[in-house]
């Protein structure tokens, strides 16, 4: 057996349902501006270095968007055909820019939501072009405003801040090429031809993004695993009573469960596999519950559908922990975190991130020198391989976190970062890359004597329930499912109506709408996601050929706060 320690890094990548309805628009970007950014550099990332190992996790509901926006793309640029998002359509022309000066305004609010210190300050031209906006409105907030002087501004103004903001969302990758480097140096003035060499950059990168990750995964040098069709919390679908061991006290939903949940439950799962083996030709041997949700219930779920391993996060282990008798120094040390566990009888492996390591590429290393950061990762695993000495081979330390949300804040998208960790690690003598399903029978697996149920962020459930905003949320989701299943009952729909509300109420099932309500997020995110989720349920009464209750006008969440990374990702920290 090697002495190497095995680090299984695992990237997951997400991006809720933006579509308003199965086949409507697009409301937010978010799909296609990450894949030109991070899903592509990712990418690259890996096949410039083919000796680093790693586990992708996709959802199934972005695999479908990508696919979708690779589709979109090609119909504009082969027929003309108007695309489904409207940032999409103004930047190709298929839209003109609006004449009506709040709508202008919107537009160059919605033009700068992106990290400017990282993707609009280093763009000369870019920030530039910006100095009207912050001269009109100097402080800054895109809300209620006298928008009247945007009616000064000509067309080609909006058109090349739409071009610059596309440009400034290109990854590292692709910045590279000569299409992009042609539109940095012209910097203004940009026309037609230039918007239709940005739209067939983009076009290239997102069609070829799943059959390239496909071929990592084919060669062995990856495993992808996946999630849930819609990114449920399948532990709370299952039963609300499982936030019960790490949240005692908090507040209930009106309802006490979700009716039909463990149902649900599978049908989110048996569709993920679905639409997994659709895109990459194979079953998953992994799945990472969505936000690293686990219960009993849940572990014995996945075991009817033949998953070798899920994982979660510490919180979850050391809350499970204290359940049960265990060696103190070894919880202390974490060297008891630092390998695989069984719960009781099950055989689904369980591997619990390390919160420390990971929260540093989430949140930490961004603010450091790239090379010392990298080094100072390497250099943590390196402590832990001597720590375990000659048993160190017989351990795995998991990082886990979001593959996309992080790179925002890290200078050149993180490319100096990743690039000198997997070329570190590529060769390393006491860390050895691998993957969950490449230790499988390989390390000896402890048993969990007793599971506190959880998630990846805190341990517990509360970032999606056990507040009034997000337990007013599950309200409203249950109502739904309620009305869903009186006219599943009736049986007044044929099989393709039943289909699309099937698929409809699991996009109302995710978990994105519920963690952006409450107070840590910023109001115009919320916003977005509670028009949005209110938006989406009453799509699905529609149908159901329902009314949709009048409660539905009403907003659920209003937030305003100021979480870190804008909401996405959570340091694990008390």
């Amino acid at each position: 057996m090697s002495k190497a320690l095995n680090f299984v890094l695992c990237w997951h990548m997400h991006q809720p349902w933006y579509q308003e309805g199965i086949d409507g628009d697009y409301k937010l970007p978010w799909v296609y501006l990450h894949a030109i950014k991070d899903y592509e550099d990712m990418v690259a990332h890996l096949e410039a270095h083919p000796k680093m190992h790693v586990v992708v996790n996709f959802a199934p509901v972005l695999l479908e968007q990508l696919d979708d926006y690779a589709q979109q793309l090609k119909g504009w640029l082969d027929d003309g055909k108007v695309m489904k998002d409207p940032m999409l359509n103004l930047l190709s022309g298929a839209t003109a820019v609006p004449k009506a000066p709040d709508e202008r305004y919107q537009l160059l609010c919605d033009c700068q939501r992106a990290n400017a210190e990282k993707m609009i300050d280093p763009y000369p031209a870019f920030k530039n072009l910006l100095k009207p906006f912050k001269f009109m409105f100097p402080d800054g907030e895109c809300g209620t405003q006298d928008t009247v002087c945007m009616q000064y501004l000509n067309s080609q103004y909006f058109i090349d801040v739409l071009v610059w903001y596309h440009i400034a969302w290109l990854g590292h990758a692709l910045k590279q090429t000569e299409t992009s480097e042609m539109l940095i140096k012209k910097a203004q003035l940009f026309d037609k031809k230039d918007r239709r060499a940005l739209l067939e950059l983009m076009y290239d990168c997102i069609s070829s993004l799943i059959p390239r990750y496909r071929k990592l995964a084919e060669d062995g040098q990856i495993e992808i695993s996946m999630t849930p069709y819609g990114h449920p919390i399948i532990p709370l679908l299952n039963d609300m009573e499982n936030m019960r061991c790490a949240q005692p006290d908090d507040p209930v939903p009106s309802y006490d469960a979700y009716p039909g949940g463990e149902r649900r439950s599978r049908w989110h799962i048996q569709r993920g596999i679905d639409c997994f083996q659709h895109y990459f030709g194979m079953r998953p041997k992994g799945i990472w519950l969505s936000e690293g949700a686990i219960s009993e219930d849940a572990i014995s779920m996945l075991e009817e559908f033949d998953f070798k391993w899920t994982a979660s996060g510490e919180g979850v282990w050391r809350n499970s922990m204290n359940l049960a008798t265990h060696d103190l120094e070894k919880v202390h040390s974490k060297r008891a975190l630092f390998h695989p566990y069984v719960l009781n009888e099950h055989e689904a492996k369980l591997y619990f991130r390390d919160d420390g390591l990971s929260d540093m590429v989430g949140f930490e290393y961004s603010k450091m020198n790239s090379v010392d950061a990298a080094n100072d990762l390497v250099h943590n695993l390196e402590n832990i391989a001597d720590f375990l000495g000659n048993s160190a081979g017989r351990h795995v330390v998991p990082v886990i976190l979001d593959g996309e949300n992080a790179w925002e804040y890290y200078p050149h998208n993180g490319y100096y970062f990743l690039n000198h960790l997997y070329q570190r690690l590529s060769d390393h003598k006491l860390v050895k890359p691998t993957t969950f399903s490449k230790l499988d029978k390989k390390i000896k697996t402890h048993k969990l004597e007793k599971l506190c149920a959880g998630s990846w962020v805190y341990g517990s459930f509360s970032t999606w329930i056990g507040e009034i905003d997000k337990n007013r949320a599950w309200d409203r989701l249950v109502e739904a499912k309620i009305a869903y299943d009186d006219i599943m009952a009736a049986g007044v729909l044929d099989d393709t109506e039943v289909e699309i509300a099937t698929r409809q109420l699991a996009v109302c099932e995710g978990s994105d709408w519920f963690w952006w309500f409450g107070e840590k997020n910023s109001s115009e995110s919320v916003n977005d996601f509670d028009q949005l989720f209110r938006a989406q349920l009453k799509n699905l009464y529609k149908l159901l050929k329902l009314d949709a209750p009048a409660n539905l006008e009403e907003a659920l969440s209003v937030g305003g706060g100021n979480a870190e990374n804008a909401g996405t990702m959570v340091r694990n920290i008390g």
